[in-house]
């Protein structure tokens, strides 16, 4: 006898809550890798990263048409409601990390996927950041983030030779904040940014692929961005020298409940929908419109 239960009538992919599209290729679109990023920067064109914390967002972000997501640990504070990233936790990031890749998984599936290693998963070995850099990646990471310059450069080298993409990330380091005093621009001193261009040479000698530039002076990201050849540089508050660029996704949607930072715009603004503010991100971003030096840059 057919069964009439309600349930057994809908469509196999459906669900009731927040159904995710099922996985069509984009037309034309290649999937992103580290050959690929590497083409996009010799060609000139800009690499774009927003930040997602779930299934939904993550797969409207590959159907968008961004280049990388960033599973941050800004989910610290959108998410969780923290006044930090330091309190989120190894099995935060996981969660969230499988959330991303699922949705990614059942969309278009051509994003990379960065994901942060938290505070203190990386500072005592490079074996401990081994043990956690390989649990993001098999929650589905494709690369994984770590904040610092001068000794995170051996972890950085344990980690590549070991097979595992790196994104290092200089200038405001938000795990470190309270040892900086709070959430400023850093290299405005000629000391300060003789360090970051000393230190983002050494994170590229180590093989990270990836640097995001955080509150930086768009002058000196610009200059940094020249210096490196293999190591393509994310800008979030630097200007828009660098190879590309990337913004947390309740900040470029006009979410943020505090004041809004100055390198943010808000995208949803002139938007019908949230993944036209993606695709208007996109452009902006690859026709250089974004961000303006005049007005999101030191």
């Amino acid at each position: 006898m057919t069964s009439t239960h309600p349930t057994d009538t809908a469509a196999p992919s459906g669900t009731p809550y927040g159904t995710l599209p099922p996985a069509s290729p984009m037309s034309g679109r290649k999937p992103v890798s580290l050959p690929r990023l590497a083409h996009m920067r010799a060609q000139g064109e800009k690499i774009t990263m927003l930040t997602a914390y779930d299934a939904t967002f993550a797969a409207v972000a590959d159907a968008a048409g961004v280049d990388c997501v960033l599973v941050g640990d800004s989910l610290g504070m959108v998410c969780q409601g923290r006044r930090s990233t330091v309190g989120v936790s190894m099995t935060d990031m996981l969660y969230h990390t499988a959330s991303v890749a699922r949705g990614i998984h059942r969309s278009q599936g051509t994003i990379w996927v960065v994901a942060d290693m938290p505070y203190g998963s990386y500072a005592e070995s490079p074996e401990q950041a081994m043990r956690n850099a390989c649990a993001l990646m098999q929650a589905g990471a494709h690369m994984v983030k770590l904040e610092g310059g001068g000794w995170t450069a051996k972890t950085v080298e344990f980690l590549v030779a070991r097979g595992v993409p790196v994104c290092a990330h200089l200038g405001l380091t938000p795990q470190t904040v309270y040892a900086l005093g709070g959430y400023r621009v850093q290299g405005r001193e000629e000391a300060e940014a003789q360090l970051l261009r000393l230190q983002s040479k050494e994170l590229q000698e180590a093989g990270a692929a990836m640097l995001v530039l955080e509150m930086v002076p768009a002058a000196l990201a610009a200059s940094i961005t020249q210096d490196l050849q293999h190591c393509h540089t994310i800008g979030i508050g630097a200007g828009n020298g660098t190879a590309g660029q990337v913004l947390v996704l309740h900040d470029m949607l006009g979410m943020n409940l505090g004041k809004m930072p100055k390198f943010v715009r808000n995208f949803m603004a002139d938007a019908g929908s949230v993944k036209g503010a993606m695709q208007a991100y996109v452009q902006a971003v690859k026709d250089g419109t974004f961000p303006d030096n005049s007005v999101h840059a030191w």
